[in-house]
């Protein structure tokens, strides 16, 4: 009887840990940023934040006319609930807010995208924003990561989605504050409750500010495929004021920084054979190469560098003893490029055109329809 009981109590537990595979971490440990960028290299709304400018607009000249709007919108009905609150600790204070989702989208919308983008771009970045939440809300309620303190989410922009809370935005976007607001509210509710779904689950909804041309797969930024998150073509970031960057540095600079940042280093050679680009994936992320000898990625030698990609090619000149690094593209590269998806939308791409591009294989549903 003992062991018939034995059993029961196993079979039970494997049951309950079953939802808990949609959200497990990949291989490596860590759960991918879903955020434009969580390794601190923000977006253009933040990058401009942070200098203090009130330019809303620093990734593109984008017209402000009015688009023509699609006849089937909005993909919702305009009574469709979207109260659902979301539990949002603010980590300065260390104080939990509760926000309805509609505000919570609208404040991410307003810190993850110039407002002055497409009216179509703006509804993709609410629905990538409201999947993302989504899916962390489940996370959190399937297993609570104590740091949060009880809340679904935070807003601290490093580890999480970016959230302008409405005093916040208004000091951004000054004087253009009510009208931006009017149109990251427009472009939340012209999308209802609308989530990206795969196999029934809230996508890993990642984004980026510019792709180096092509999207990068999921697989060669964190070590796992995800079925969505692969290469697509994206050739309008080209025209991006963000698709390429030079950095210049010193030769002492350079050693000095890869000295402390990796161990077996040796550059008592040529300096023009202190750095080798080994590989790439065939979007141009650098994969993996050696910096005296020692064998690190581009991802590392980002890091490293405080670069805007792991895209880049790198120059010596004798005459001058420096190293000049160019780099492609703007943040990890994976899922939506926000300036691929703006440029779609002048073209006459609809915001489920614009997912179904960088989602491929996804889909476009209710959250209200989804059976957790």
């Amino acid at each position: 009887m003992k062991e018939l009981l034995k059993a029961a109590a196993l079979f039970a537990l494997l049951l309950a840990a079953i939802p808990m595979l949609t959200f497990i971490k990949p291989r490596d440990g860590v759960s991918p940023p879903l955020t434009a960028e969580a390794a601190g290299l923000s977006n253009s709304a933040r990058s401009a934040a942070a200098k203090k400018t009130t330019a809303p607009d620093t990734e593109a000249d984008t017209s402000e006319a009015v688009p023509t709007v699609n006849t089937d919108e909005p993909s919702k009905p305009a009574d469709t609930d979207i109260s659902d609150t979301l539990k949002v600790l603010d980590f300065t204070s260390g104080q939990v807010m509760e926000l309805s989702l509609r505000d919570y989208v609208i404040g991410a919308v307003l810190a993850e995208m110039p407002a002055s983008y497409h009216e179509e771009a703006l509804k993709a970045q609410a629905v990538a924003a409201r999947t993302y939440a989504v899916r962390q809300r489940e996370k959190q309620r399937l297993s609570p990561d104590p740091e949060l303190m009880g809340a679904d989410i935070s807003n601290d922009s490093t580890k999480y989605q970016a959230y302008f809370t409405p005093e916040q935005a208004k000091a951004f976007y000054g004087s253009g504050y009510e009208v931006y607001l009017e149109k990251a509210s427009a472009a939340v509710d012209a999308t209802g409750s609308d989530v990206l779904v795969y196999e029934g689950e809230p996508i890993v909804a990642a984004f980026h500010s510019t792709s180096g041309g092509k999207t990068e797969s999921a697989e060669v930024v964190w070590g796992s495929p995800v079925d969505y998150l692969v290469p697509v073509d994206s050739s309008e970031d080209e025209k991006s004021p963000s698709y390429l960057e030079e950095n210049t540095f010193t030769e002492a600079e350079l050693k000095a920084r890869l000295e402390t940042a990796l161990e077996g280093t040796d550059f008592s050679g040529s300096p023009e054979n202190w750095l080798d680009i080994k590989e790439r994936s065939v979007s141009g992320t650098v994969t993996k190469m050696t910096a005296g000898g020692a064998e690190l990625s581009g991802a590392d030698f980002r890091r490293i560098f405080s670069l805007r990609s792991a895209n880049f090619t790198v120059e010596y000149s004798e005459k001058s003893g420096t190293f000049s690094v160019t780099t492609k593209g703007s943040g990890h590269g994976v899922g939506m490029s926000q300036y691929g998806a703006n440029a779609m939308a002048n073209g006459g791409s609809d915001y489920r055109e614009i997912l179904l591009h960088y989602y491929g294989g996804a889909e476009i549903a209710d959250m209200n329809d989804i059976a957790y």
